[in-house]
């Protein structure tokens, strides 16, 4: 297929050279600095994992015409900046498939207003990556591990189109397509989690997230104002998605904060997150004013969102480095017990099923 990449930022570019990998004509739109390192050296990846370096050679493009036939476009950029790709794909009716795979706390209206609900499809990128001068370092789907994209319809159907632009996604080495029914949910959540609740406690944290994991307060603090912005979902009728997440509302807070501890402190977060954070504070206020917007729509209280807003603003100053003022909350312990033993002993019941069946000699196909 044609393919045209709008955002040569981390993600633009590794999706740009992974579906030139899998053999699509593709061009990645670039302005200024990025697109003379473009130009001049390609798209250079580094695997955060395992340092392995790969060049593609990429054609690169500095604006899109009203006459440019591409069969998909996608859109890969921060959500701040998305607005500004809107007038040159209105003008241009020769390319029928626009894919918006960004953070989104407002929905699908903005784009759909601009180029017609027929042309647009919203995702997520569930990749990360920062750049230093010409080289992107990233942590992306591999042959051992294989990553979802989810993404699908603004009215949530499933149609010839959307599988065309799963085949493409799925062409992509270490990519797997996720058709869903309930991508406006899903990116709800995924901001909901994050922006105003991860990121301003990251910053509450001088955006260190091995400080963030010793500071028991900003983990306190993340994980209150998580169930806030959960609530504040479910208040506007927006479930949960996907489900899974639900563990960050039935979690005791004494037994989260360890565990969100361990996760923090990992060193996929310099990456995942902190890279991010370091790059993108614009846009990740950005997207905590979205859900705010959101919030204000409901009566659920958020004082624990409030009190971590200040800190997208780069001039707070941060957390006490190890700050352990403010009391767990233990009132939910005794639930939250409940749950755990109930999955540890589901857990040991299935290993014992699988360990009679391996002694009786049972083929077992996990």
């Amino acid at each position: 297929m044609r393919v045209l990449v709008i955002g040569a930022g981390p993600l633009g570019s590794l999706f740009a050279a992974r579906l030139h990998q899998a053999g699509h004509e593709v061009s990645i739109l670039a302005r200024g600095a990025r697109l003379e390192q473009l130009r001049q050296h390609g798209i250079v990846l580094e695997n955060n994992e395992n340092g392995e370096q790969t060049v593609a050679p990429i054609n690169v493009i500095d604006h899109l015409d009203p006459e440019d036939a591409y069969g998909l476009v996608l859109v890969i950029m921060r959500k701040n900046h998305a607005a500004g790709a809107l007038p040159a794909l209105a003008a241009n009716r020769y390319t029928p498939n626009v894919l918006f795979l960004m953070n989104n706390a407002a929905g699908p209206d903005e784009f759909v207003q601009a180029l017609g609900k027929e042309r647009v499809l919203i995702g997520f990128p569930s990749s990360a990556g920062y750049r230093r001068e010409h080289v992107i370092y990233y942590l992306g789907g591999s042959d051992e591990r294989i990553m979802e994209i989810p993404f699908g319809e603004v009215d949530g159907r499933i149609t010839n189109r959307t599988r065309r632009v799963a085949e493409v996604i799925e062409s992509m080495p270490g990519y797997k397509a996720d058709m869903r029914t309930d991508m406006d949910a899903w990116l709800k959540t995924h901001v909901a989690l994050l922006m105003p609740a991860l990121a301003p406690a990251l910053y509450a944290s001088a955006t260190d997230n091995e400080r963030m994991g010793r500071t028991r307060d900003a983990l306190v603090l993340a994980g209150r104002a998580i169930r806030e912005a959960f609530q504040v979902l479910r208040a506007l009728g927006i479930p949960i998605t996907p489900r899974s997440l639900r563990m960050f509302e039935l979690i005791p807070e004494p037994i989260l904060v360890p565990l969100a501890r361990r996760l923090i402190v990992r060193q996929q977060m310099k990456t995942a997150l902190v890279g991010h954070a370091e790059a993108a504070r614009d846009e990740l206020k950005h997207l905590a004013d979205e859900f705010l917007v959101l919030a204000r729509q409901t009566d659920v209280p958020t004082p624990n969102m409030d009190r971590l807003y200040p800190y997208l603003d780069p001039a707070t100053p941060p957390l006490p480095d190890g700050s352990a003022e403010i009391p767990l909350d233990w009132r939910d312990i005794r639930r939250g017990a409940a749950v755990l033993l109930g999955l540890t002993l589901g857990g040991a019941l299935i290993a014992l099923g699988l360990r009679k069946k391996k002694d009786k000699g049972e083929k077992f196909v996990g």
